[in-house]
């Protein structure tokens, strides 16, 4: 029987994850049956829990991964840019698999979903959460070393301002509220946070 390679097992891997990805963001944890999840990827039940113990452990992969994706923008462009991204895939009208892959929304929103009513994701999940904490907090002190944050509020009430705004657009979005004028509210919370 031939070897399989480390990239392919890590291609299986991510293929995985993309398709548990749109599973998620059209059904929901809950609705993501079996079924549903071997439909959007593509593999059988016994292919994907080859690589995942069960669905509960395949969601907190992909959410670990969109946290550390989003980590990663929070390091090199900002905790608002995220929010962007955040507004842009939830606003654009653009539907389908090719939206919902790219999209952090759904994962957050189960995410949000999860840590209001199960005490066993929350405690799991609080360590992973705080990698963008932390890239938060790193972004804005060296911003404030730069001399381009304000410096009448300390960086961890204006870190903790911005991720009460994430939570907020992540709320908003999930209600279907109207997003017209969430750029301009974006701008002004960028503003807030920058030395005048």
């Amino acid at each position: 029987m031939p070897r399989v390679s480390t990239d392919q097992l890590a291609a299986r891997r991510q293929q995985i994850l993309n398709g548990a990805r749109t599973c998620f963001a059209r059904y929901g944890y809950e609705g993501a049956t079996v079924r549903r999840l071997e439909q959007t990827t593509g593999l059988s039940r016994g292919a994907i829990f080859h690589y995942f113990r069960d669905k509960e452990a395949l969601f907190l992969a992909l959410a670990e991964q969109d946290a550390r994706r989003m980590a990663d923008v929070v390091a090199e462009q900002g905790l608002v840019q995220v929010m962007r991204e955040l507004l842009v895939s939830g606003t654009d009208g653009e539907t389908g698999p090719a939206a919902e892959d790219r999209s952090w929304l759904g994962t957050r929103l189960e995410v949000s979903r999860r840590l209001r009513t199960d005490p066993e994701f929350r405690d799991r999940w609080r360590a992973h959460s705080a990698a963008l904490t932390t890239a938060t907090r790193n972004r804005l002190e060296r911003q404030a070393a730069a001399g381009a944050l304000r410096d009448d509020v300390p960086v961890p009430v204006l870190a903790q301002y911005l991720e009460l705004v994430l939570e907020g657009l992540v709320s908003h979005l999930a209600m279907g509220l109207p997003a017209d004028e969430l750029d301009g509210v974006l701008d002004l919370v960028e503003h807030a946070v920058r030395r005048p």
